[in-house]
């Protein structure tokens, strides 16, 4: 299993997964120019993409959906709520599924759990690859974690989770009062404190990149989201790297470490 962050931010997100050579893209919020670009960046052919997973029908994460689709051959997945919310993907033929159902792609198999953002029927994802049993989460955009997605983020690999805002730059930041309550409520986004504890809680050995994406541009900075959720995890139960995805730049590939070099650094580290 490997993983690129193409970008993620309120300006577009778009993820890779590749396993076994299959490749899935996860939302394509950038337009089809940028997400060609960046899949060059990453050394991605576009033709070697397979199916498009979208998450949800906000414009940050199906903005490329149907030009790219019809142009290379992709097939795209989406929840029939994000459908009929999105022409974009009516007009794409998108193959509906139901917050829950399972995916079987290639030699990846994704699970997918309903999420709480406002939007149709939003969902995150845990994507395993069938040979190596490599499981990556994507959890972005959701207000609060629920005992389902907690339950859904237990034993990976490569976990991508929202850290959306710092909860004091938030209250003193630009945006009027209907905003902040949207953003910090149950159908909002993750804050730095609220994915530092997720992250904690599904923490364990194994677990080898925590990747931090969908920063606020305005309520949050690298540095901050970093501190915040790499200081509490704990040390006897991950030995693996918090990074930072950006907005403008490719970042990856991440990669599952194995199992008995991770045993190796716990006893360096110990």
């Amino acid at each position: 299993m490997r993983m690129w962050m193409l970008g993620s931010g309120s300006r577009g997100n778009a993820v890779v997964l590749e396993a076994a050579g299959t490749r899935i893209l996860v939302d394509i919020g950038f337009t089809p120019q940028v997400t060609i670009d960046r899949l060059a960046v990453a050394d991605i052919a576009p033709e070697s993409i397979g199916a498009v997973i979208v998450t949800h029908e906000h414009v940050d994460h199906v903005r490329g959906v149907r030009v790219l689709s019809e142009k290379f051959g992709w097939t795209p997945y989406a929840s029939a709520g994000t459908i009929m919310a999105a022409r974009e993907l009516r007009d794409a033929g998108a193959i509906p599924f139901r917050a829950g159902d399972a995916l079987a792609i290639g030699e990846i198999d994704i699970a997918t759990v309903r999420s709480s953002h406002d939007a149709a029927e939003p969902v995150v994802l845990v994507a395993t690859a069938r040979r190596s049993g490599a499981r990556a989460g994507i959890a972005y955009d959701l207000g609060v974690a629920t005992q389902s997605v907690l339950d859904a983020m237990r034993d990976l690999d490569l976990l991508v989770l929202e850290a959306n805002h710092d909860e004091d730059m938030l209250r003193h930041g630009p945006y009027p009062p209907s905003v902040r309550n949207r953003i910090a409520g149950r159908n909002g986004h993750l804050s730095n404190a609220a994915a530092a504890q997720l992250a904690r809680d599904v923490a364990h050995r194994d677990l080898r990149h925590v990747v931090l994406a969908h920063l606020s541009e305005s309520c949050n900075s690298p540095r901050a989201a970093l501190e915040s959720v790499s200081s509490g995890m704990p040390r006897a139960r991950f030995t693996g790297r918090v990074s930072v995805a950006s907005q403008d730049r490719v970042v990856g590939p991440f990669e599952p470490g194995k199992r008995t070099a991770l045993a190796k650094q716990l006893e360096l580290w110990g």
